[in-house]
């Protein structure tokens, strides 16, 4: 039985691509939403799961950070895939046909500038894959896809426009998680150690909770907020810190975040990407 590595998307997805990059050893297994993909793994249908969870241009990933420290699994590496937005039209098409462009939501904004220079109407697709499957069995040549060169391959597309993404340093972030940790060091990088925590409910209790990394000279790559359970008084913290647990500065900064906080839960240890660099 072969290996695989659920993603959520089609096959053809920036995930995908992501997968190409740094697990090409597993096979991948497409889903419908970041659940399944986590369900998955979990099931043992797959091994692990490759998830996005920022964007250099959009920014964090929706529901990515809720579904993580609930999710079961360990992030145990990361990956950063440069996001080139390419238009991808049927076969005999040219630039000068294209009216529509399908792409997913958070896609056609970043390329706003190509598509209004050239007069395209932006669509909305569920995913940038899908919807290049979609403008191939449509085969009208007056629509196009805006996705990876990789799509195009599977759909048998043809890219007329290349890297039309509005931003030059367009990267997404991905975590590739696994049912069970792994601490070893590893890499050659540093590590990093990412964890959620919320802080107790005293004045300047972040800050207290914070103060710790600083006096041990950790850095602190990500700090992100959002509310637990619709609450607007109850804020869980997600956070990456290069260094490993066992650092005895690490520890030092995480018994004093312990003793400011209610929950401290590390999701995983792993290498850092040559994408942080």
């Amino acid at each position: 039985m072969s290996r695989k590595i659920a993603i959520q998307g089609e096959l053809g997805s920036y995930s995908h691509e992501a997968c190409r990059s740094a697990r090409r050893d597993l096979e991948v297994l497409p889903c419908r939403t970041f659940e399944d993909a986590i369900a998955a793994v979990k099931s043992g249908a797959a091994e692990q799961a490759m998830l996005p969870v920022e964007n250099s241009t959009y920014g964090r990933v929706a529901d990515i950070h809720r579904l993580l420290p609930h999710s079961g699994l360990h992030i145990i590496d990361e990956a950063f895939v440069r996001v080139h937005i390419n238009v991808l039209g049927v076969p005999g098409a040219s630039l000068e046909d294209i009216r529509e462009a399908k792409s997913h939501l958070v896609l056609l904004p970043q390329c706003g500038t190509f598509l209004r220079e050239h007069g395209i109407t932006g669509r909305v697709s569920p995913d940038n894959a899908r919807a290049a499957r979609d403008v191939a069995e449509a085969g009208d040549k007056h629509v196009a896809a805006l996705a990876s060169e990789l799509a195009g391959e599977i759909y048998g597309l043809d890219v007329l426009a290349r890297h039309i993404e509005d931003n030059g340093d367009n990267t997404t972030r991905f975590v590739i998680m696994s049912p069970e940790p792994d601490y070893r060091r590893r890499g050659a990088h540093s590590m990093i150690t990412s964890f959620v925590f919320q802080v107790r409910n005293i004045p300047a209790a972040l800050y207290k909770a914070m103060g710790g990394f600083a006096t041990n000279g950790i850095n602190m790559t990500k700090l992100e907020s959002y509310m637990v359970d619709g609450s607007f008084t109850a804020t869980q913290f997600y956070a990456d810190i290069e260094g490993h647990p066992e650092d005895p500065n690490v520890q030092l900064a995480m018994d004093e975040l312990s003793y400011f906080t209610t929950n401290v839960e590390i999701l995983g240890v792993y290498p850092a990407d040559n994408g942080r660099y």
